[in-house]
């Protein structure tokens, strides 16, 4: 659209001060004469552009002229705003910083964006604190202190001394390579290497945090999302993972197969439930999941799982029997 492209070539003067009608065309990919034409556009609107003549000419904006154009159209704008929404920045200790931001880019856009796309962001909602069944979401609580200790490590590429403590573990001092952060269902980690071994640290068991002068031994480029499916995969894969047979009523497939860590067969029975085996990161892990889902599943594989519902459902009925008249 033209108007985008107005935007863009004032932007590009203010960024670089004075370009040529050739360098212009070749940065919005049109021709010279369309940009003349533009140049002549944003004069009659009042846009202070002007032609320098010579070898090292071009067309530049007035010194000081100030305008408030971003660059942004209008759903580029929501897009921003509704990212600002969302609760990643909290799990990076950037929850204030992005408030501020977001004000801030409110306040720059032209008034026609600014209270559209504002309430359009109000319409949309992510990631609420609760679903439908009303179970809340707990995001990690993270120490302000630590988690800017983290961050600035890794965003300056230095090693990093963590305490941490590990699940059923005293906390200990460790000194890692930082290589990014990841925030995923309110839980932020820190992966890191250590000792040139690959290793994934919850931001919330980081109990103290101390940035080094020492450059982090780390590749000066990465793929954080293709790291992180790495790093997941090798989790799944492993540990003492416990392989179930279950029949289930088809309404509590989601809440299966979000828990299991991997469907590895499923098909309809005639009755209409499903069939399926799935894997579990191990033995609580299999109970824990199959409780969640009480009559609605049965387990037909391994018979250990059957032995420990049943015994768990017993128990369960002989505590409440006694309340029975």
């Amino acid at each position: 659209m033209r108007a985008d492209r107005l935007v863009s070539l004032v932007l590009l003067l203010r960024r670089h001060g004075r370009l040529s009608a050739t360098a212009l065309a070749r940065e919005l990919e049109v021709s010279t004469r369309t940009v003349l034409r533009d140049i002549d556009a944003l004069s009659a609107a009042g846009v202070p552009v002007y032609a320098e003549r010579g070898r090292h000419g071009g067309f530049a904006l007035l010194p000081g002229f100030q305008t408030e154009l971003t660059g942004l159209n209008h759903d580029e704008a929501l897009a921003l705003l509704v990212a600002g929404s969302r609760r990643g920045a909290q799990a990076f200790g950037l929850g204030t910083a992005l408030a501020s931001a977001m004000r801030k880019v409110v306040d720059a856009l032209p008034e026609s964006y600014r209270a559209t796309a504002a309430g359009a962001a109000e319409r949309l909602l992510i990631d609420p604190d609760t679903d439908l069944l009303a179970r809340r979401r707990i995001p990690d609580e993270v120490p302000d202190a630590v988690v800017a200790e983290v961050r600035r490590a890794v965003f300056a590429g230095h090693k990093v001394r963590i305490r941490y403590a590990a699940a059923g573990q005293a906390p200990k001092w460790r000194t890692v390579d930082p290589i990014g952060l990841v925030t995923v269902r309110e839980q932020g980690y820190l992966l890191a290497a250590r000792e040139g071994e690959d290793r994934t640290y919850r931001l919330s068991r980081i109990v103290a945090a101390e940035e080094l002068d020492e450059p982090a031994q780390r590749p000066d480029r990465v793929d954080l999302d293709l790291a992180w499916q790495e790093r997941s995969a090798r989790f799944r894969s492993g540990g003492d993972q416990v392989a179930v047979v279950l029949r289930l009523d088809p309404a509590r497939r989601e809440d299966l197969v979000t828990t299991a860590l991997a469907v590895l067969a499923e098909r309809t029975d005639a009755d209409g439930r499903l069939r399926l085996e799935v894997t579990f990161q191990d033995s609580r892990h299999a109970e824990w999941a199959v409780w969640q889902l009480a009559a609605n599943a049965e387990v037909l594989a391994p018979q250990w799982l059957r032995v420990a519902v049943r015994d768990r459902a017993a128990a369960l009925a002989a505590r409440y029997a006694s309340d029975v008249t």
